[in-house]
Parts: structure tokens; C-alpha cells; sequence
């Protein structure tokens, strides 16, 4: 409460109060902040962290420099890019998938190809051997493709598809409703201050009127006017208890809200990271495999004797052992 028995015309407790406020603070879109150097220095609430419950207080231009975009909005955004950019990871791994699949199709073609199927001999088993090993390779990467398909692109696909959206929406709707609350509060402080100057100006004037007789006005009048003055103060220190409390509200809401949404962006890095790593784990068993579809093949390669196969070509296609010998007369 004011005091009432203040000489004429002082400055009241309330608007020294606000004064003070004034040179230590600064009020931005409804939320006030500490200026520059004033008052004890703040401490993050996560140290080291980097943590989204530190580093989204202010609100900030868009791009165009039209209008402001909150903290929050900001935050939220992050959420729904993160959703966009798993979905066109899922569309690259589908392409991915595509491009095995039409491989292994045309391994699966060419092993069946007649070209040089006549070969014989130790190279014409490794021949046939390297043929086939298309065919096991094809097989490779069509399993490749299928695994990737349910190990990689589904999971990334279906990772929160259930609700995810409305979910946000609920964050940012009680995180809008809030703001909307401080800012119905802070207009009501600054109602009341204007009220508070204007009754003070009120009560200053009459004031003055009644020391220099330019007024019949009475004491009375003079002991209303401080009483309307008294009641503005206290009005104005109610609104501020108001202000202050919607945005302690608004304070502990935001921390909370934030430290899910974090949370949330932590999952998703995790999962995304997770089935990456099937990927490669994916890939290198399909190196293995691949590896030993054509270890026949060297098996083989190192038993091709062109001497062998001399030998049995000449066996099957010989047209006769008897060399010509000279005509005698």
C-alpha cells in the first residue's frame, strides 16, 4: 500500500518502484528482460549443454523482416523439418533400393547369357562357375534390397507417424495461449500506469491550484485526489503481480515444453543414426557375401591348366596320330 501521508505533489513509492523497473529492464513483445549489465548475471539453466531450455527466450525476425517468430515457433519448426528431412532420407534409402533391385535383375539376365557357353576344358568350368556366381550375386543384392527395405526405409518411414502433428500443435497452441495471456497482462500494467500518471498529474494540479489560491477548491478535494492516486498505485501494483505470475507461468511452461521437444530431437537423431549404421551393417555383410559368391571362381581360375585342356581337346577333336611321311618312287 501507498503511503497517504506524503507532502503534496511527491513522487509516490509506486512510480519510484516503476521507475527503477524501468532502468533495469527492458520489455520486448510483452516479455521483460534484464538490460545489458544490470542487476546479477544470469546463470543457464543446463551449463554446458547447449540446451534448448537456455537459448530460446527472445522472439526473432523472419527471413522477410515482416514479422516476429518466437522462440518456441522456432523450436517447433526444428521438429517439422526433422519429420521432412527422415522422410526424404526414406525416399533416397527407396531409391537405393530400386537401383539394387534393377541390378539384380540384370545379374540374374546376364548368367543366363549363351555368350561363350562352348568353352571347355579347366577354363570352361571356371567360365561356367564365373556365369553362375552372377546368378548367386544377383540373389546377393535382391536380399540387400529387401533387408534394406524393412530394416532401413520402413523404420525411418513409420518412425512418429501417430499423432506427431497434433502433438505439436498442442505444444504450440499452450505455448500461444500463454503469450496471449501475458499480453492481456502487461496491456493491464500498462492501463494502470497510464492511470496512476494520469491521477497523479490530477492530484500535482490541484495541488498547486490550492498553494497559489487559484482555486476555491478544498482540502477535501485535495485528500480525494491523493486517495484516487493511492488506489491507482495499488491497482497498478496488482496488475504487475498479475503480469508477473502469467509469466512465471509462462517461464516454467516454456522449460518444461522445451526440454520435451529435446528430448523428442534426441530420439529421432538416435533412431535416424540407428538404422544408418543397419545400412552400412547391411552393406558390408553384402561385401561378404558378394566375396564369396565369386570364390569358386578363383578356385578354378587357379586350376585352369591350358596343358590339361590341350590334352583333352586334342583327345576329342584328334584326327590322327599318323604324321605324313616322303613319297618314295
Amino acid at each position: 500500500m501507498f503511503c497517504t501521508t506524503k507532502p503534496p505533489g511527491s513522487v509516490s513509492p509506486a512510480k519510484r518502484q516503476i521507475n527503477e523497473v524501468k532502468e533495469t529492464k527492458t520489455t520486448v513483445n510483452c516479455v521483460t528482460f534484464p538490460l545489458p549489465g544490470e542487476g546479477p548475471e544470469q546463470q543457464l539453466l543446463k551449463p554446458n549443454e547447449w540446451s534448448y531450455c537456455d537459448y530460446f527466450w527472445a522472439d526473432k525476425k523472419d527471413p522477410q523482416g515482416t514479422t516476429h517468430v518466437t522462440g518456441f515457433e522456432v523450436l517447433l519448426q526444428k521438429q517439422l523439418k526433422g519429420k521432412q528431412l527422415q522422410k526424404e532420407m526414406a525416399e533416397f534409402i527407396h531409391e537405393r533400393i530400386k537401383i539394387e533391385e534393377e541390378y539384380a535383375k540384370n545379374l540374374s539376365k546376364l548368367s543366363l547369357s549363351p555368350l561363350a557357353a562352348q568353352e571347355e576344358g579347366t577354363l570352361g568350368e571356371a567360365w561356367t562357375q564365373l556365369k553362375k556366381s552372377l546368378h548367386d550375386e544377383a540373389e546377393v543384392h535382391l536380399k540387400f534390397s529387401n533387408k534394406l527395405h524393412t530394416e532401413v526405409e520402413k523404420p525411418l518411414l513409420t518412425f512418429r507417424c501417430d499423432n506427431f502433428k497434433k502433438d505439436l500443435k498442442k505444444y504450440d497452441h499452450h505455448i500461444a495461449d500463454l503469450r496471449k495471456q501475458l499480453a492481456s497482462r502487461f496491456a493491464g500494467v500498462e492501463k494502470a500506469r497510464k492511470a496512476l500518471a494520469d491521477r497523479q498529474k490530477d492530484l500535482e494540479v490541484k495541488t498547486q491550484q490550492l498553494e497559489i489560491k487559484l482555486s476555491n477548491k478544498t482540502e477535501e478535494d485535495i485528500k480525494k485526489a491523493r486517495r484516487k492516486s493511492t488506489q491507482a498505485g495499488d491497482d497498478l501494483m496488482r496488475s504487475l503481480d498479475l503480469y508477473n505470475q502469467t509469466q512465471s507461468k509462462w517461464f516454467e511452461e516454456m522449460v518444461t515444453t522445451s526440454m520435451e521437444l529435446e528430448k523428442l530431437e534426441v530420439e529421432r537423431v538416435e533412431w535416424i543414426q540407428q538404422h544408418l549404421r543397419q545400412y552400412t551393417t547391411l552393406r558390408h555383410e553384402t561385401d561378404m557375401f558378394n566375396q564369396s559368391t565369386v570364390e569358386p571362381v578363383d578356385q578354378l581360375l587357379q586350376n585352369v591348366d591350358p596343358a590339361k585342356d590341350r590334352e583333352l581337346w586334342v583327345k576329342e577333336n584328334k584326327t590322327g596320330e599318323v604324321r605324313p611321311v616322303d613319297l618314295d618312287i
